[in-house]
């Protein structure tokens, strides 16, 4: 199972796995059958989180060939990855809190603690299939969604583990990890997320949907949620759709979203002229103890050059990469192109929009504002990411007319 990280692959993969995505993905998708085998899933979701494809060219695909009755366990599945980003986006400070935990936590940990810690993510736990999880994550860049879902809960309420400190193993490893769909999974299997209600991996679970690959003894008999978090904030007001400016625009793209080309018609009609396209060379840190996985870092800056180039050809302009999202770096690129402004896809919650918007201030007093450019996609879901998912499920018909897609969208 490899990844490579350019649009083209991800469309490859795409039209691979659109045959697949009615009521065989909805029978077979529980099942890991390990990395050689994922026949049952469609393995989108590392080109999805850096949206070299997006979310609706996905869904307009998989409906194109499927009804919404015959694929809809799959459209659920997209629209859950946008539910959690719309969820993180009206709550910032659950993501603040998060990362802000992980160095004390790490910190805290006890002599034995911390062995058992480096054991976990070492894969040298004893634990049958959880070790073997944990290899698999740092070689592939990828787990099945039932063993992330199990390695959670043996990680929270077996080992004892600070949830914090796995939910940062996933994000420095996963390729498709990304702030909202990790910290919140976790955050759900720690009974944090719907208070009170855990997930409890149990080895007879484990052994049916791994067709009897592994069957771990010892695992904890009840889950006890987690108490140590704050009380989750009422959601904020969510993000508007901004114009962009007129005149002559610096593209700035990054790792949250790498299709600038569908974005052609919403800077064309506001009668901006992309000017110059730029992205980091390489991509934010994930973790405040660091630590990056070196598939995340390869798969990140391959994509990084992927969307800059395919930008640069779409908008007939220069191309450049930068050594990070800083204010200074930015302002020199900007006007050395004659860049009256700059425009950015809208970045969620995570360390790219933390970047962004510690550069914003400092442009806007040289002169150069700072737009972020929200999709419809974002736009017309995210405001109702205000509770649990199945209320936001319920409206997924109604989405799909708003965003006109598919046979009930058109």
């Amino acid at each position: 199972m490899t990844f490579d990280a350019t649009r083209a692959a991800g469309r490859e993969r795409l039209a691979d796995f659109v045959p697949r995505a009615g009521r065989a993905y909805a029978a077979e998708r529980n099942v890991d059958r390990g990395p050689n085998d994922r026949a049952n899933v469609s393995t989108l979701s590392p080109w999805v989180r850096h949206r070299l494809i997006t979310e609706r060219e996905v869904v307009e695909a998989v409906l194109e060939r499927h009804s919404l009755d015959a694929a809809g366990k799959f459209v659920q599945e997209v629209y859950w990855r946008t539910y959690w980003k719309g969820w993180l986006e009206l709550r910032p400070s659950v993501w603040a809190r998060c990362t802000a935990a992980i160095a004390p936590a790490l910190e805290a940990l006890s002599a034995a603690e911390l062995a058992t810690y480096e054991d976990a993510i070492a894969g040298r736990t004893g634990i049958e299939g959880f070790d073997d999880w944990a290899r698999e994550l740092v070689e592939y860049g990828y787990l099945h969604n039932h063993a992330r879902m199990w390695f959670a809960s043996i990680w929270i309420f077996t080992l004892r583990l600070p949830w914090q400190l796995g939910a940062d193993f996933f994000l420095r490893h996963l390729l498709d990890g990304d702030p909202a769909s990790n910290t919140l999974s976790w955050r759900w299997v720690a009974g944090l997320q719907t208070v009170g209600k855990t997930y409890l991996a149990t080895a007879q679970n484990i052994d049916f949907a791994t067709e009897g690959r592994f069957r771990p003894t010892g695992l904890a008999a009840e889950a006890v949620a987690v108490s140590d978090d704050a009380p989750v904030p009422p959601p904020a007001a969510p993000p508007v759709v901004v114009a962009p400016p007129r005149g002559r625009v610096a593209l700035l793209l990054h790792e949250d979203d790498l299709h600038a080309e569908s974005l052609a018609a919403q800077l064309e009609t506001a009668g901006a002229e992309v000017v110059a396209v730029a992205s980091p060379a390489a991509g934010e840190e994930r973790s405040p103890i660091g630590m990056r996985g070196p598939l995340v870092a390869e798969f990140t800056a391959h994509a990084l050059a992927d969307g800059r180039d395919r930008a640069a050809t779409a908008f007939g302009a220069p191309a450049s990469a930068l050594d990070g999202i800083r204010a200074s770096a930015l302002i020199e690129w900007a006007r050395a192109h004659g860049a009256t402004a700059i425009v950015t896809p809208h970045a969620p919650v995570g360390p790219a929009r933390a970047r962004l918007d510690e550069a914003s201030a400092e442009l806007a007093a040289e002169g150069l504002p700072l737009t972020m450019l929200l999709r419809e996609w974002d736009a017309t879901a995210w405001p109702h990411a205000t509770r649990g998912f199945f209320p936001f499920r319920e409206r997924i018909p109604a989405l799909l007319r708003t965003q006109r897609i598919g046979r009930d969208g058109r």
